[in-house]
């Protein structure tokens, strides 16, 4: 498997290039993979993998918490 961390990925909104993110881990380029180390995992961190699924073509994410 092919694994990139802190890959750039351009954010579209209507084919308009409105910013920049880096994604954590990026796996064969089509799983985004969201790291935490937080007590727990709450809301705000599913919104924005969300987020970030919707603004690209990837359809997979993963959201580990190691704290």
């Amino acid at each position: 498997m092919k694994c990139q961390k802190q890959a750039p990925i351009d954010v579209y909104y209507d084919e308009v290039k409105v910013g920049l993110y880096y994604a954590d881990i990026i796996v064969d380029n089509r799983v985004i993979i969201e790291l935490k180390a937080s007590e727990g995992l709450c809301e705000e961190h599913e919104f924005q993998l969300i987020n970030y699924l919707k603004a690209t073509d990837y359809e997979v994410g993963l959201l580990l918490n190691f704290g």
